[in-house]
Formats: structure tokens, sequence, C-alpha cells
């Protein structure tokens, strides 16, 4: 959705394209997210195809989410883009796919409609991907791989939301009463915890973690999604937790996130250490205190923590619990470490210059907005 922005502050006119539940949320989030509750954007159209699935199926399942989706979400795609070529109303000049949705090439070559590739996620995953020739004949990598990919242009963070105030496509309607709450406490005294869009505790774990933030005596901001935790969490202790914890903690089920990061009131961010999650840490300069979950997360926990140095990680017990002594130790270090503190300013001043004008990030930006121009 940034880039959709993104795109139409040059000129271009975007179709957004998602599946019918994902569509809903959004609009139910722009409603409540937006001052006057209307769900539509300035230049970009929102549309949904069905994602294959039955109503009752859990998309929490990734495994079964996926193979719904590569096995009938092609055909809607493509009936789509006829159906809009034979309206007259607009000509598909462009695909803009995420790479994950490979089927988006073989249907843009067949419509003969040009093609471009995102990848949402770290450099480093995208080089893996392609094994970059045996990870460069087993050297494991060195930056000199990207030169065999010339077409791959690096252009984010783009950060539509912080710098410009537009919405970027959340699932959940907004707390922004949290931006309030924060204006009261004192710079670099909050402890920010989110785990992004799939992070699933079981009880015993949320217990941990929850406990962890009390006994910290620090204030934090925890995001505790609707869909959270597995089942089994009694509703009583939650209630009793909250209550001890009113007045040091705010517990809300979603935030705008890259305005909660870029306020001066944070020490530090517990993340599951997504891409985006990550890139807009880095932005705002605040130290990481690394969760991961799956997937990419933990080769992003490993640039943060051993490459960057601008973050510490959590460590599991044998049973695989995170113990809320693990928590305060490992909270306590990331905050008051000096030299995690003077990197993580050196490297968000590194990538706000790469987001400035003559920085890669901006002037990569300007180069795919001329490629699609074309």
């Amino acid at each position: 959705m940034e880039l959709s922005h993104r795109l139409v502050d040059h000129g271009f006119e975007v179709t957004f394209v998602c599946t019918e539940l994902i569509h809903a949320l959004l609009l139910d989030a722009l409603r409540q997210n937006t001052d006057d509750g209307v769900d539509t954007l300035e230049g970009i159209h929102l549309v949904s195809i069905p994602d294959g699935m039955a109503d009752g199926d859990d998309r929490r399942d990734l495994c079964k989410f996926g193979d719904g989706v590569f096995r009938r979400v092609p055909g809607y795609l493509e009936k789509l883009i006829k159906e809009t070529e034979a309206s007259g109303a607009a000509s598909v000049k462009w695909l803009v796919a995420d790479v994950n949705m490979w089927f988006c090439f073989p249907i843009a070559k067949n419509l003969g409609v040009r093609v471009a590739g995102i990848w949402p996620g770290a450099a480093s995953g995208l080089g893996m991907s392609f094994r970059v020739t045996q990870m460069i004949e087993d050297g494991f990598i060195d930056d000199k791989a990207f030169e065999l990919f010339p077409d791959i242009v690096p252009i984010g963070p783009l950060f539509a939301d912080q710098e410009l105030r537009k919405p970027v496509g959340q699932f959940w309607p907004a707390d922004k009463g949290c931006l309030k709450w924060l204006d009261a406490q004192s710079d670099g005294s909050v402890v920010y915890v989110a785990f992004g869009s799939f992070t699933i505790f079981d009880p015993r774990q949320f217990r941990e973690l929850a406990e962890g933030l009390e006994l910290t005596g620090r204030p934090f901001l925890w995001v505790v999604r609707p869909d959270f935790t597995s089942g089994g969490l009694s509703k009583e202790w939650f209630d009793e937790f909250q209550s001890r914890v009113d007045g040091k903690g705010m517990i809300v089920s979603w935030c705008p996130q890259q305005q909660v990061l870029a306020h001066p009131a944070l020490a530090c961010f517990v993340s599951h250490c997504g891409w985006n999650s990550t890139t807009e840490g880095v932005r705002n300069g605040v130290p990481i205190l690394c969760w991961p979950y799956f997937a990419d997360q933990f080769a992003n926990r490993s640039y943060i923590c051993d490459i960057w140095m601008t973050g510490l990680a959590v460590t599991r017990g044998e049973d695989g619990v995170v113990t809320k002594e693990e928590l305060i130790s490992k909270l306590e270090l990331v905050i008051n470490d000096d030299g995690i503190a003077e990197r993580v300013r050196m490297l968000r001043d590194a990538a706000r210059r790469s987001l400035s004008k003559g920085g890669s990030s901006y002037e990569n930006f300007l180069k795919f907005v001329s490629l699609l121009a074309e």
C-alpha cells in the first residue's frame, strides 16, 4: 500500500488487488482510521478476488492457505485483468506483484502485460532464494553477488504513513490514543511490544511475557491482536493483569506503528523481526529485542544482533518458553548498552541519508518510476 501511494504521487493510477477477506479488513480499518470515515483512497482502486478457501477454513494455517491461493487465485486474477481491459475503463500497463505470488509472472506474459516483482522482505532473503550460484560457490555470498542481478532495484523503506500520514493498509483499526499516552511518558522510557500480523503465543508464553513486562517496572505499550493467543487464556487472569498494570502499561489491539516508533518516549522495541518492523525500528533509531517467530525473521535477527549489533535476542529455555526472567534481563541489557545505543544512532543516520534526495533508496525509487513510465 505504501508503494501504491508513492506511485500515485508520481502520476500513476493504481488498482490494488487483494483477497476478499483482506479486502474487508482493509476497508473496515480504513473507515475507522480516517477522520471522515471514508473507505476510498485517492488514485487507488481497491478490488478483491476470492482466496480459494471455504468460509469456515482456518486462514492461519499457512500451508492450507498457500495451497488454496496457488491453486485457485491465478484464475481469478487473470479473469480480473481481462474484465478490466474489456470494460474500457482502463488499460493495464503493468502488473506489480509480490515475488511470492509467482503465478503473476506467467499470467502477465500470457496477457502481454509488463510485470515487475516486489520482494517485501530483506534483500538477504532474496539472495538466498536465488541461491546466487550456489552461494557464490559456497563462499556464502558477499555484496558482489547482487551484481549478478542488475534488474533488482532496492527502493525501500517507503514510510508513507509516518511522513505523509497516508493509510498504509492496516488489518485492524489503530488505537491512536496510544500516541497521547506516549506524550505523557518520559523520553526514552517506554518498552514497545508488537509481534506483527501472524505471530501466535500459547497461554503459558503469553503469561510469561505479560508478567515480565509488569515486573520490569517500566512503562510499556503492548499490541495484543484479537487472535494473538491460541486459546485457553483465562479472561479473569487477563482482566486482573490489566488492572494491576493500569497507569503503567497500555494494551491496544493495533496501533500506528511507524508513528509509535518515531516517538521520543520509546526506549526499546520488542519485535518478531518482520522486515517492515525491522526497517521501521532502524529508521527511527530504536534498539530491538529480537523474538522471531518464523520464516525470514530469524535471518533478520542475525542482522540486528550479529552484523549491525543494534539489538539483542531472547533465548528460549529447554521447554521452548522465553521466561519472564529472561525477558527482564535482556530488556535491561539492550536498553542500557551504550555501544548498542551508538550503533543504533549510526544506522539510523545511514538509513535517513539513503532515503533523502541523492541517497540510494531515493534515487533507486525514481529509477523504478521511470521504468514504469516507459
